[in-house]
């Protein structure tokens, strides 16, 4: 007779069904983002002009051999600035996301699990936190936490995220928290942690994935919105939102001031919300009767 532990006899699993496949348009997705971050990383080592040299020879230049996409009203080279700009709003995006996860994903898990008190207490507290609108006391909290730079403003977003974080982990808990071979870990005598690692992280880490990736997205946004209002890292040093910002009033004159910022902007938005949404998609598991 078989040796079978009781989690193995669970009537329940969780198994994929036919997953989606992810796609040439996903992998696209992913070159399009690693291409991006890499050029983040690495932009002091790419044969790239200064962004913030100036160049008053070649103010307002259309793209061309020796400014791919043009210059700006000060003659500085608008395709160096991008590349140097995703550094701001790719830190910002990941800096913050990281915080919100790190504080509000563990939360999360810990209350769906343990119900109960501290899960009543600790909800309350996040939805009361979630009523305030984050952009409102963003703003409020940059503008007079001065000087501002790119540590503060990762650390205000980062902390601004928890709540929702906390929200989408803790439910995304809930949906497995009861299940049969999490009630049988637990009769087996297995520990909290355990349990936490080792049956509820790997189901919920497709939904995890999947938020961060857009959770990252809309911080980018958060910030570009942030450096419209003079709010994000001090000029000259570029930023997409810094970008836009700047090409405002000179837009009749260069539009492509604004108009390449605001495509690659775009561009890594997309990309990031797809292969989140596709992640998801593609690990989505169902009950399966054994």
């Amino acid at each position: 007779m078989s040796n079978f532990s009781l989690a193995d006899a669970a009537i329940m699993v969780e198994r994929p069904e036919k997953s989606r496949p992810l796609g040439l348009f996903f992998w696209i997705c992913v070159f399009w983002v690693g291409l991006n971050i890499f050029g983040a990383i690495f932009a002091n080592l790419l044969p790239l002009a200064n962004p913030l040299n100036e160049n008053f020879n070649a103010i307002n230049a259309g793209p061309g051999l020796h400014h791919l996409l043009g210059t700006d009203d000060l003659g500085r080279d608008i395709f160096s600035r991008i590349v140097y700009g995703s550094r701001v709003s790719i830190t910002v995006g990941l800096g913050a996301i990281f915080i919100g996860y790190g504080i509000g994903a563990p939360l999360g898990m810990l209350a769906a699990y343990r119900r109960g008190r501290f899960d009543a207490i600790l909800t309350t507290i996040m939805y009361v936190l979630l009523a305030f609108p984050a952009l409102i006391a963003t703003i409020a909290v940059l503008s007079f936490w001065t000087p501002r730079s790119l540590l503060k403003i990762i650390v205000v977003i980062g902390i601004a995220s928890i709540p929702l974080v906390y929200r989408v982990i803790r439910t995304a808990t809930l949906s497995v928290a009861t299940k049969d071979y999490v009630v049988a870990a637990k009769v087996q005598g297995a520990t909290d942690r355990r349990i936490l690692m080792k049956e509820l992280l790997p189901n919920i880490a497709p939904i995890a994935v999947s938020f961060f990736l857009i959770g990252v997205a809309t911080v980018i946004i958060l910030e570009g919105a942030l450096a419209f209002l003079g709010l994000s890292v001090n000029p000259p040093t570029p930023s997409w939102g810094n970008m836009i910002n700047e090409a405002r009033t000179v837009l009749a004159q260069n539009f492509w001031l604004a108009f390449f910022p605001s495509l690659a902007l775009c561009l890594f938005l997309i990309a990031l919300n797809f292969i989140g949404d596709r992640i998801r998609s593609h690990f989505d598991v169902t009950e399966v009767k054994l």
